[in-house]
Parts: structure tokens; sequence; C-alpha cells
């Protein structure tokens, strides 16, 4: 589904320009779930930005699904995103004055379904995440693991073949990370493309995958499944 091929990111500060990723080769198949890890600065969400097509290469190609989304035009490159890629930040950035049901229609504004029928597909969505009934509710009163259903649900809505998550549990307790990586585990599960950046050991289990990142570089070949060597755990003896 996802191959890029010598990828490079070079940043310009100042005078000075900054190699985010360097020669770059990775290929994800359709239905895997892979953990980029990597110590802060290592390229990581330059990687996920650059598939997600918000973000492009400066030498190298990525492929999506058989589409180059970076020769597309730059009108063709927001269709693509609409139709390729649900995205969860961090953050979340929920629009603080829309309801739980609004956020979640925002990605199909410029869908030309009636809005009854794009009100349907979200309130399918926030029952599949667990949120039925919640829909009237506004951002500031549900609790961070409701904050992240919502996320997982609005990047969802428009049933794109692949999800991005950046750190979707990073300001998460470890009970509410847990439902979640759960959550994204059952979606893997039911056929979903999930790519997850995430500093956190324990996320990296629920991945099928892991892909190290090291000064913007592939450690390894990007091959290696979830074991405790690949995600940096070690026995004491």
């Amino acid at each position: 589904m996802i191959e890029l091929s010598g990828v490079t990111k070079v940043y310009q500060t100042g005078d000075v320009p900054v190699q985010a990723l360097g020669e770059v080769n990775l290929a994800i198949t359709e239905g895997e779930f892979v953990a980029l890890m990597g110590p802060s600065g290592s390229g990581k969400s330059t990687l996920l930005s650059i598939v997600g097509a918000m973000n492009p290469p400066t030498t190298g190609a990525i492929v999506v699904d058989n589409i180059r989304p970076y020769d597309l035009p730059t009108e063709r490159q927001a269709d693509f995103r609409y139709e390729y890629v649900g995205f969860i930040f961090q953050q979340y950035h929920l629009v603080p004055y829309l309801t739980v049901l609004e956020n979640v229609m925002l990605p199909m504004a410029i869908d030309r379904r009636p809005r009854l029928e794009k009100r349907w597909a979200a309130c399918e969505m926030l029952e599949r995440v667990g949120l039925g009934g919640k829909e009237k509710r506004l951002p500031a009163q549900l609790s961070g693991g409701e904050k992240a259903r919502v996320a997982i649900a609005r990047a969802l809505v428009n049933q794109p073949p692949l999800l991005l998550a950046d750190e979707p549990t990073g300001n998460l307790d470890s009970v509410t990370s847990e439902r979640v990586l759960e959550l994204l585990k059952e979606l893997n599960q039911a056929g979903q493309t999930i790519v997850m950046v995430t500093h956190n050991l324990e996320a990296a289990h629920y991945a099928g995958r892991v892909v190290r990142l090291r000064d913007g570089r592939v450690e390894g070949d990007g091959l290696e499944p979830v074991t405790c060597r690949t995600i940096g755990v070690t026995e004491r003896l």
C-alpha cells in the first residue's frame, strides 16, 4: 500500500540545512499495523507527514496505492488526503465550540452527499468507537479518552484506507491509553491499515511491526515484527 524510495527531507533553518530524513526506504502492506519508534528528532513525525501528503520530501519518491501524491496538483493532493488518509494527532485538534457530532462531520465538509446522510455516517462511526449517545456534547465535557475516540471517529468517517496516528496516547493515563490502543487494534483486525508514531514501549506491542528510526534513517531493514528486542526491552537475568 505504501512505498517510500530514497526519501530525504531537509529543512532550512536560517542558512543552516537540517536533515530530518535521509534515504528512507520502506514498504507497508495493506492491513498492517506499523509502529514508528525512535528518539526525539529521529524523523518519526516528519515521515508520517510525508506519507500523509502534507509535507513533500526534498528528494525521493512515495507511492500510496499506486498513486504518487506529490505528483498531483495541489488541489488534487487535498482530494487524495480526503479519500485515502485519516489523521489522529496527539492534541486531537477538536473544535471546542462544535459538538462531538459536528467535529466528526468536519472531514465531510466538501462531500456532496446530503447533510442527513453525512450525519448518519458520523453517528454510525461514533457508535463504532463507543460514543453513541454523546453526539451533542462539547469537547470540554469529555474525558481524555473520549476526546481520543472522537478524533479516531473523525479520522475514519470517510472510510480511508490508511490511518495515521501521531502519539495518539501521549496525553492519556495508562488505563485510558490501553482502551484507545485496544480500539486501534480492533480496527486493524477488521482490515484497517495503521501507521502509528509512538515513544511508548507498551503501545508498540499493539502493532504487528516496529520500524525504528535514528538520525533520520531506518535501522535494520524495517521488517522486524514486534518483540522485546525490537522495542528495546531486555530481561534482567
